[in-house]
């Protein structure tokens, strides 16, 4: 499949899924009929050529579905006579409303885990197969469609109402979850999941677009900042390369120009959020040509405030880095005694400070730590060579 049908398909699908289910309900039985509508026109339109109207081909495929899903529940076969009278909508007129939005919010509904707000909103939203989001978190295909299959199932036993959202809490932190996983992999052989990052960059430009607003504005910041550092996070062989090492000259200076103008804009009209404090803080390290040029000073304060707004054991190791740069070492090292968390970037933060110190059997200790407590191979890699070759 080419990806110009790739792209469309991964468009229309919440708009085509919303058309279903404020004509229908039943999110479940919906989500399915999409579902097979867009494999019908995988399979078609590389062949046939792309329909004149493919969002009202895909209605029309989808709804095709839907009736023969209809027909085929046993519980209902007292209804077969009203059934079959249904017949499917014509491609023309398409709906004009545009239920992405409304559809982003049901996937991403109080009632479901994380990994299943997830998921859903990957295949719902973002169009990707079952396969696919099994492929980029690495667990089995069966793990993904039971998650899927319980979404939709609590979804419909929690009686939500298809409606737009009026708290876009939930919808940004899955938003943010996807990318932050594709940024940074949290297991695996490679660091980068461009697919990920890809899809979380295109669904929350949908949002922008859609509700241009203080924290939407900032995340969409955030995540143009930091993927615009991509090219320079691995080397040829896909090693990570710390920001400090990078060849900043690769840096994305478009998308950089792009998010550091979102963000200005959203600090300085709107109320200031997390998401917003994250991307200011990108935006200084993108305005320094050379990591010595960096203003951890300003970045510190950014720190000062997103631990008021949006405290966090991330938040507050990410701080102590700050603090250790204006500081130094010594300060950061007993701020860091105080966060009783065991994670391995605890680990890799204090080896650094402890190199600072010029601790290096101490650090190398911390360093074997982190690299045995991470399930990212290119940050084991990277961890290891740091424990044999200290500052």
């Amino acid at each position: 499949m080419n990806r110009e049908i790739e792209g469309l398909l991964r468009t229309l699908a919440p708009q085509v899924l919303g058309v279903l289910v404020r004509r229908h309900g039943q999110f479940d039985v919906c989500e399915d009929a999409v579902q097979e509508a867009l494999l019908a026109a995988t399979q078609q339109w590389p062949a046939e050529g792309i329909p004149d109207n493919p969002k009202g081909w895909l209605i029309t495929a989808a709804s095709r579905r839907w009736i023969e899903q209809y027909r085929s529940d046993t519980a209902r076969r007292q209804r077969e006579d009203k059934v079959i009278a249904l017949t499917p909508p014509p491609p023309d007129p398409v709906p004009a409303q545009d239920d992405t939005l409304t559809i982003l919010a049901l996937c991403c509904h109080e009632s479901l885990t994380t990994a299943s707000q997830t998921a859903l909103t990957l295949r719902a939203v973002g169009g990707l197969t079952t396969a696919e989001i099994a492929r980029a978190f690495l667990v089995p295909e069966t793990t993904i469609a039971q998650r899927i299959s319980r979404a939709k199932q609590k979804i419909k036993q929690s009686g939500a109402q298809f409606r737009p959202p009026r708290d876009l809490t939930a919808v940004l932190h899955v938003l943010y979850l996807i990318f932050t996983e594709g940024s940074t992999a949290s297991s695996g052989n490679d660091l980068l999941r461009v697919d990920l990052t890809a899809e979380a960059l295109r669904l929350t430009r949908q949002l922008h677009r859609r509700r241009p607003e203080g924290e939407v504005t900032g995340l969409l910041a955030l995540m143009l900042l930091t993927d615009a550092r991509r090219p320079a996070r691995t080397d040829p062989h896909g090693a990570l390369v710390p920001l400090a090492e990078q060849d900043r000259t690769k840096w994305d200076r478009e998308a950089i120009a792009e998010g550091t103008q979102l963000v200005h804009h959203a600090l300085t009209t709107q109320q200031i959020g997390p998401y917003q404090l994250q991307a200011a803080i990108a935006a200084v390290h993108a305005d320094a040509g050379k990591a010595e040029d960096t203003d951890w000073t300003e970045i510190l304060g950014l720190y000062d405030l997103l631990t008021v707004t949006a405290p966090g054991p991330m938040v507050t190791l990410n701080r102590i880095v700050a603090v250790a740069m204006v500081h130094g070492p010594d300060r950061a090292l007993r701020e860091l005694s105080t966060l009783d968390l065991d994670h391995h970037r605890v680990h890799a933060v204090k080896a650094h400070l402890l190199d600072l110190q010029g601790k290096h059997d101490e650090a190398r200790q911390e360093y074997e730590k982190a690299a045995a407590l991470t399930l990212s191979v290119p940050e084991q890699r990277y961890l290891r060579h740091r424990s044999r070759h200290p500052r």
